[in-house]
C-alpha cells in the first residue's frame, strides 16, 4: 500500500510503498476513502522536531478487525480519528475512536463533519451559550469554524459574527448564515459579544478577548498559543476556558458519542451543512497542505487515496 511520509521538519512529503498493517487487539483495519487535512497535522510537518506519523480523521470501509472488537465487522462504513499513519490507502483505527457512517452520507461527508463538528460543538458547549446571546467565531471559514458559525445559530445565538482574513472568506461565512463578518486587520471587531470561540490564538488572542463583552466568555481551542494579561480579565469580569477534544474522548466517552449522534442528526435533516473546499489525490498531499498553510480554504480540505 501507499502512505505519505516526510523525513525532516518542513518536509517534503513523499509517497512510499509499505505492507498493509495488521490490526491489533481492539483495532480496525480500514480501507481509506477520504482523509481530512487539518492545521494541527500540517503543523506537525512544519514544527515537530522529529518526523511523526501523519494521522487524523479518516473514513472508509472496515477490512478486518483485531481481537476483542465487538462493535464493527468487515464491510462496515466507519469514520474516526487515527493516531498512527492515516495518510494511507489503509489505516488502523481503534474501535473506541470509530463511529458508523449512516446511509445517505459519503466518506467525504464523514471527514468534513465528524471530527471538525465535534471540536466545534465541544468548544460551543464550553462557552455555555444561552439563547439570545451573541457570538463571534475566529477562523470562521475553516473546517471547524464554518461549522461553529452554523452551530452557534442552531444553539440559539441571536447574532453570529465571523472573524476572517479576507473578503472572499467573509462572503463565504455570510453565505452560511453569519449576520456579520470582521477582518482580523480591522482596528475594531464591532460591538462586543457574549462569547468568542477562538481557533487562532497567538497575536489574535488579544483582539479576540477585547471583542468579549463585560461578563462574557472566550473559549480557546487553538494550538497557536498566546498570552492574556490577568488585568484584562479582571477589569471586564471576563473568563477564558481552554477546550481540548481529546480529553472529552478519553474521559467522557458517553458525551463524545452523544455529540457524534447529534451531528449526524443535524446533517441528515439538513440543519448543518459541512462544506468541502477541495479534494486532492493522496499523491498531492503537499498541495493540500499548501492550501491549509496559506489559509486559503473555505471549509474542509480532503485527501483521496
Amino acid at each position: 500500500m501507499r502512505r505519505v511520509r516526510y523525513r525532516s521538519t518542513g518536509g517534503p512529503l513523499f509517497l512510499e510503498e509499505v505492507p498493509v498493517p495488521e490490526p491489533g487487539p481492539g483495532e480496525l483495519l480500514v480501507r481509506c476513502e477520504a482523509i481530512g487535512v487539518t492545521l494541527p497535522v500540517v503543523r506537525k510537518v512544519t514544527e515537530a522536531a522529529q518526523p511523526v506519523p501523519l494521522g487524523g480523521e479518516l473514513a472508509g470501509e472496515v477490512v478486518s478487525a483485531g481481537a476483542g472488537v465487538t462493535r464493527f465487522r468487515s464491510g462496515d462504513r466507519v469514520t474516526g480519528l487515527c493516531f498512527g499513519h492515516g495518510y494511507a490507502d489503509f489505516a488502523l483505527l481503534h474501535e473506541s475512536m470509530a463511529s458508523p457512517v449512516p446511509d445517505g452520507a459519503s466518506a467525504v461527508d464523514a471527514v468534513a463533519l465528524v471530527r471538525s463538528g465535534l471540536v466545534a460543538l465541544g468548544a460551543l458547549a464550553a462557552a455555555r451559550p444561552e439563547p439570545g446571546e451573541t457570538a463571534l467565531v475566529t477562523a470562521a471559514a475553516s473546517g471547524v469554524g464554518h461549522l461553529a458559525v452554523q452551530l452557534a445559530r442552531i444553539r440559539g445565538a441571536s447574532r453570529v459574527v465571523g472573524a476572517v482574513s479576507g473578503p472572499a472568506k467573509a462572503e463565504f461565512v455570510r453565505s452560511l448564515g453569519a449576520d456579520a463578518t470582521v477582518l482580523y486587520q480591522n482596528g475594531s471587531w464591532g460591538e462586543p459579544v457574549d462569547y468568542v470561540l477562538d481557533a487562532v490564538g497567538g497575536e489574535l488572542l488579544g483582539p479576540a478577548l477585547a471583542a468579549v463583552a463585560p461578563g462574557g466568555r472566550l473559549v480557546a481551542y487553538s494550538s497557536g498559543g498566546g498570552t492574556i494579561q490577568a488585568y484584562d480579565l479582571l477589569v471586564g469580569a471576563k473568563s477564558v476556558t481552554g477546550f481540548q477534544m481529546a480529553r472529552i474522548a478519553r474521559e467522557r466517552p458517553q458525551l463524545y458519542e452523544r455529540w457524534r449522534r447529534e451531528l449526524w442528526e443535524m446533517f441528515l435533516d439538513g440543519t448543518l451543512r459541512p462544506v468541502v473546499h477541495g479534494q486532492f489525490p493522496l499523491a498531492d498531499a503537499a498541495k493540500a497542505h499548501g492550501v491549509i498553510e496559506a489559509r486559503r480554504n473555505l471549509g474542509k480540505v480532503v485527501l483521496h487515496p
